[in-house]
């Protein structure tokens, strides 16, 4: 079934109207959320092509996600889109690799995402045009909570969970706003040799800056002292009682959040991913998170 979801996407990429002569087609590996295509065109050309419909149940909607591609290449920390339609876009394909979380969590690249996190938040709004979501993650987890139901996945969680979404958005308390990229995942952190870029814009929202700190470090295992280093870098000063609060409440947030993404996923996904393995493993870490917040 894989191989010829796999066929028919490969088969979509060679009808698009962006080519001007033959090319080469490969699988990109690394999403579970979208088919992903490396092409070479007659004149050596690399690209990356992106194909994923709307994804209304985890709040994925295309026009967002390359509207927010775009302001990002305009920004200068994601690549350059050279096509898009609905379902499609087409941008250049790096060289390079994504980092791994080991890789994140050394201080020299702590420094270099910083930097490219406050470029993402002082620069993308400049190049936005037109209506565009936001991502508050105590909504999305209760959208999540409500799909999921009494009978599925997590039924005897559910609500405590609940409960603990709203305590949650209580202590996080009032926000400034930026655009954020919302999905620090390591696989969307990109390596080219001589610089990094942000890649996969599907989450782009409307967010509090410190939700992109809490979720970079949700996701890539930070120690405390991983925490305290990308809080003084992004901050240039060590946070205050506040501050460091609520990025410790957005940081179970963001583990909830992957929790209620997980069990959504392993639900109603048809895609061949062990889902409830990876929702048991988030609902570990959120619980040890919880431990910490005190």
């Amino acid at each position: 079934m894989r191989e010829l979801i796999r066929d028919q996407g490969i088969l979509e990429v060679e009808k698009l109207p962006f080519w001007t002569g033959p090319i080469k087609i490969w699988p990109l590996t690394g999403g579970i959320t979208n088919r992903n295509y490396g092409v070479q065109d007659a004149d050596g050309q690399r690209y990356a092509v992106r194909l994923g419909q709307d994804i209304p149940r985890h709040g994925v909607m295309r026009f967002n996600e390359q509207t927010a591609a775009q302001a990002a290449a305009k920004a200068g920390i994601s690549p350059k889109i050279m096509y898009t339609a609905p379902g499609v876009m087409i941008s250049r394909l790096l060289p390079g690799r994504t980092l791994t979380q080991d890789e994140i969590r050394q201080p020299e690249n702590l420094a270099r995402i910083v930097e490219l996190l406050r470029r993402c938040h002082g620069e993308m709004a400049k190049h936005l045009h037109g209506p565009l979501l936001a991502f508050w993650v105590f909504q999305i987890n209760r959208a999540y909570a409500a799909s999921l139901g009494d009978d599925g996945p997590l039924a005897g969680e559910l609500e405590r969970l609940c409960a603990l979404n709203e305590a949650l958005e209580q202590r996080v308390g009032k926000v400034n706003i930026v655009y954020a990229h919302n999905d620090l995942l390591a696989g969307n952190i990109f390596d080219d040799g001589a610089r990094l870029w942000l890649l996969d814009w599907d989450y782009a929202g409307f967010n509090t800056p410190l939700f992109d700190l809490a979720n970079l470090s949700s996701n890539n295992g930070f120690f405390p002292t991983d925490d305290a280093t990308l809080l003084e870098l992004y901050l240039d000063a060590a946070p205050d009682a506040h501050t460091l609060d609520a990025f410790k409440a957005l940081k179970c947030a963001s583990l909830l959040r992957e929790t209620l993404w997980s069990a959504v996923s392993e639900k109603f996904s048809t895609i061949a991913f062990d889902y409830a393995a990876y929702t048991r493993d988030n609902l570990s870490r959120l619980n040890v998170a919880i431990a910490d917040l005190g």
